[in-house]
């Protein structure tokens, strides 16, 4: 299927974005960690803390096994989702089931995203998988 595409106008709305709403920001962040990493979905909710390393240039890496092809991956970490796993470091949810991110089911990410984009102004429908930007 042909996917829509993210203008750097659309993704710069996201990440001005502010919501009081926890459910609203956390879905926030985890679309935004998934524009900057390509990780998937089902990846990002497997993430933990093992999975960060530093790698020998001494910068951060994520290093995973992708759940769907079973492909090993070694990823750069850039600033913005390096921040993102900061803000999570300390919240209870994760840390109770050893994640870095804690746990919201695809369906209802998917749904608070159409919330987003709606708030945003955003007509095209997001999902977890229309990461690309034009």
């Amino acid at each position: 299927k042909e996917r829509e595409f993210l203008t750097q106008q659309e993704l710069e709305l996201l990440e001005e974005y502010e919501s009081k709403i926890v459910r609203l920001d956390l879905v926030k962040d985890l679309f935004l960690f998934s524009c900057y990493t390509g990780i998937a979905y089902i990846d990002i909710m497997q993430l933990t803390y093992e999975n960060i390393l530093k790698g020998i240039d001494g910068n951060l890496w994520i290093d995973i096994t992708r759940v769907k092809t079973k492909t090993s991956v070694r990823l750069p970490l850039l600033e913005t989702p390096k921040n993102i796993i900061l803000k999570y470091k300390t919240d209870l949810r994760a840390q109770s089931i050893n994640k870095v991110f804690p746990k919201i089911s695809n369906q209802k990410l998917n749904s608070y995203l159409k919330e987003i984009a709606d708030l945003c102004g955003i007509k095209q429908p997001l999902t977890i998988f229309c990461i690309f930007i034009k």
